[in-house]
């Protein structure tokens, strides 16, 4: 058991009788009152997020999990199939576990979290930035630079980003994954 003083991002809960991936939380001290934990909660067997606030000291549930390294091989509808790095085995997900399908490219080494009690996939985690190739975009008009402007733009995975307007297509350019947002221009 474990108390609201060791909630963090990415700790696996055990809350109303599903298996939890704590996303956010911010822990609140109000000048009246008791503190308490304000968390975003994403079931990692439906995917369903729900916010939850514990009070201070509450006795939580965790769950005890393991982390893989796994390569992304290829998509089939919604099953995505992964392979082991260290002993080839593959697995395959359905969609629903991973938090940003659409930025996953063939190749890509994600951490996956399994539950040790029964040896079950929990989730995907993406590395924090993934670099992509813009493959589609409209070009940037001169003149429209008064703010930051931006323009929607497809990567070679598929996925839609507002870039600045001065990228163009076949640049790459570094995304963040867990805001799915343009980050920069990708050094070569």
């Amino acid at each position: 058991m474990a108390s609201t003083s060791d909630i963090r991002k990415g700790l696996c809960i055990r809350y109303n009788h599903d298996i939890y991936k704590i996303t956010e939380f911010l822990h609140v001290k109000p000048g009246k009152g008791p503190a308490f934990v304000r968390t975003k909660l994403k079931s990692v067997t439906t995917g369903k997020v729900l916010e939850n606030t514990f009070s201070a000291g509450h006795k939580i549930e965790d769950v005890r999990v393991e982390t893989r390294a796994y390569q992304y091989l290829y998509p089939e509808g919604d099953t995505f199939h992964f392979m082991n790095t260290d002993d080839y085995n593959q697995i395959s997900l359905q969609r629903e576990t991973l938090d940003s399908p659409d930025l996953l490219k063939e190749g890509e080494v994600v951490t996956i979290l399994f539950n040790t009690e029964d040896n079950m996939p929990l989730s995907v985690d993406l590395p924090a930035h993934v670099i992509l190739e813009v493959t589609h975009t409209e070009p940037g008009i001169k003149g429209n630079t008064a703010t930051n402007a931006t323009k929607p733009a497809t990567v070679e995975t598929g996925a839609r980003i507002n870039v600045p307007l001065f990228i163009n297509e076949g640049d790459r350019i570094k995304i963040d994954t867990e805001k799915g947002a343009y980050m920069e221009r990708a050094k070569e």
